[in-house]
C-alpha cells in the first residue's frame, strides 16, 4: 500500500494521555533524542500548516534544541531512497517501492536539520535499531535511555520503543512529538507503548524533566 493522504487532527492533549505502567523520568545524563524519519517523503502527506504536522515539527525542533544545549546525543534516522528491490526486501509488498533517492524525497527540512555533532543513521527497515549503530552508540555513550519523535506512531516509532525495550532501554514516546495516518492510529501506538514497553508524555513534560535533571 501506498502512504495515504493525511487528513488533519489534534494532537492529543496532556489529559487524554494513556496512564503509564513504567514510573521512569527522563535524565538528560542517560538519554539521547531520536529525531525519526522526518524526511520529506514521509512528512508530505500531512496538510502544511494544519495540525498534527505544525506541532510536531514544532515540538520535534524544541526537544531537539533542548537535548543540544544540555549537551545530551541528538540522533537521526534517514532511509537512503531509491533501494533496489533486494535492498527493499519485503517491505514493497506492505509499501511499495518507497521513496526515490531525489532530496525533495530523502532531505529533512531545514528547521529540524541535524547538526555537525548530531549522529544520522542509514535507515533500513522500520525499527531505528535494524541494521544500524543505534545500540551500538547508547551503549558507548553509557546511555540507556531513549526518546522519541517522529513519524509514524503506529510504524516505526512503535517498533522501535520495543526493540529499545527488548534491550533494556527505557524509551520514551513523546505523544505530541510523534504523528501518524489518523487520530486512531496514534492513539492506539501510544496505548500500546504505554501499557507494554515504554512511557508516553508530552513535550512540555519532557522538557520539564530535561530541566529537572539536568546538573
Amino acid at each position: 500500500m501506498a502512504i495515504p493522504t493525511i487528513e488533519p487532527y489534534p494532537m492529543p492533549a496532556e489529559d487524554e494521555l494513556p496512564a503509564n505502567v513504567a514510573p521512569w523520568t527522563i535524565d538528560p545524563e542517560r538519554a539521547v533524542l531520536l529525531v525519526h524519519d522526518v524526511q520529506h517523503y514521509f512528512l508530505q502527506p500531512f496538510s502544511a500548516d494544519r495540525a498534527p504536522l505544525a506541532d510536531l515539527l514544532a515540538n520535534v525542533r524544541d526537544l531537539r534544541e533542548r537535548f543540544a544545549a544540555l549537551g545530551a546525543p541528538v540522533v537521526y534516522t534517514a532511509q537512503p531512497g531509491g533501494m533496489s528491490d533486494e535492498q527493499r526486501g519485503l517491505l514493497k509488498d506492505f509499501w511499495g517501492t518507497g521513496m526515490s533517492a531525489d532530496p525533495r524525497h530523502r532531505a529533512i527540512p531545514d528547521a529540524l536539520a541535524p547538526a555537525a555533532e548530531d549522529v544520522v543513521f542509514t535507515k533500513w527497515r522500520p525499527s531505528a535499531f535494524c541494521r544500524t549503530g543505534l545500540l551500538d552508540l547508547l551503549a558507548d555513550r553509557g546511555r540507556d535511555q531513549l526518546v522519541i519523535c517522529g513519524v509514524y506512531a503506529h510504524v516505526g516509532i512503535l517498533m522501535t520503543a520495543h526493540e529499545g525495550f527488548s534491550n533494556d532501554i527505557e524509551t520514551f514516546v513523546v505523544a505530541d512529538a510523534v504523528a501518524d495516518f489518523t487520530p486512531e492510529y496514534h492513539r492506539m501506538a501510544l496505548d500500546y507503548v504505554a501499557s507494554r514497553c515504554s512511557v508516553t508524555l508530552s513535550t512540555a513534560t519532557a522538557l520539564a524533566m530535561l530541566d529537572g535533571g539536568a546538573r
